[in-house]
Parts: C-alpha cells; sequence; structure tokens
C-alpha cells in the first residue's frame, strides 16, 4: 500500500507535468501573438527563446538572435496584418527538455501596394497551413525555444510580391 509520502510524490510529479505543459502552450501562444504584434524585441525574444536558438524556416535559416528583429519586421512588414491561429500542440516532455510539435493556419493581409499593383481587391491575403516543430529546454526564467522549425503543408491565394530569404549564422 502506498504511503502518504508516496502519493504525495506522485502528485507533484503530476502537477509538475501538468504546469509545464501549460507553460509550454502559453510559450507557443506568445510566440505567435509576438508575430501578429510585430514584437521581435530584445525583451519579447529573450522570453521565448534562448540565445543560441535554430531557426530553420522557408524563408531562411538562423542559428542566433542576431539581426532577429531585422528578420522579423523584413517579413512580416511585407504584409498589413497577420493573424497566427494555432492548435494541436503536442509536448513530449522530457525532465528539462520537451518535443512540441503544433499546427497553424497563417492569415497574411497584403499591403495596399500589393493588391493595387497586382489590380486586386483591398484586404487580398495570402494563406498557408503549416506545423511547426521545436525543442524547448527548461531555463531560470521558464521554458524558452531552442530550435523552431516551420513546413508549409499548403497555401491559398498569391504570396507577397517579393519573397525575402535571409540565411545567417
Amino acid at each position: 500500500m502506498p504511503t502518504i509520502e508516496d502519493e504525495l510524490a506522485a502528485l507533484r510529479a503530476q502537477v509538475r507535468l501538468l504546469s509545464d505543459r501549460a507553460e509550454i502552450g502559453a510559450l507557443i501562444d506568445a510566440y505567435a501573438l509576438s508575430l501578429d504584434e510585430r514584437r521581435f524585441d530584445a525583451v519579447t525574444s529573450a522570453a521565448l527563446f534562448t540565445p543560441e536558438v535554430r531557426f530553420d524556416f522557408p524563408v531562411g535559416e538562423q542559428e542566433t538572435l542576431e539581426n532577429y528583429a531585422e528578420a522579423g519586421h523584413a517579413v512580416m512588414g511585407q504584409y498589413e496584418l497577420t493573424q497566427h491561429v494555432t492548435a494541436n500542440h503536442v509536448i513530449d516532455l522530457r525532465g528539462d527538455h520537451a518535443s512540441v510539435r503544433w499546427n497553424a493556419i497563417m492569415t497574411h493581409v497584403h499591403l495596399r501596394e500589393t493588391t493595387e499593383a497586382r489590380g486586386e481587391r483591398p484586404g487580398a491575403h495570402f494563406d498557408v497551413g503549416a506545423f511547426f516543430t521545436a525543442t524547448a529546454v527548461r531555463t531560470p526564467g521558464g521554458w524558452r525555444f531552442s530550435q523552431l522549425s516551420l513546413r508549409a503543408g499548403w497555401t491559398a491565394g498569391r504570396p507577397p510580391l517579393r519573397v525575402v530569404r535571409r540565411d545567417a549564422g
């Protein structure tokens, strides 16, 4: 028969597992919101990523936060607004590390200059259905992404007039 200490240890482990999952889910949400709100500043980046984070996106790869703000503004600046909706967060916890995967539907509303150049109505958009994979690590400040990848599964609409590709290492 389990002792009260055994039951408390099991409860502590369960609470830690649930709180870790909730914190990583909140990290995913904070990342998506940072894109839509165009927050690429050092404070936001430090709350989302480890300093030696590795990015692997269709628009380029990067292995540090150096130029993250510049690259983020260059890519997102091609759109009037965006909306990144995430779902199906799958979190595989292994102590202080986690493998994470989630789906995203991303709507990118084109700039007026883009729609005018194409003869399209205002509000035309480029949509992407994608999945993200990431590695998250527990840091003294909480969970942070140390690796983040994006793979598009489908697109609808026309991409921006020029696609910004950033390769930095």
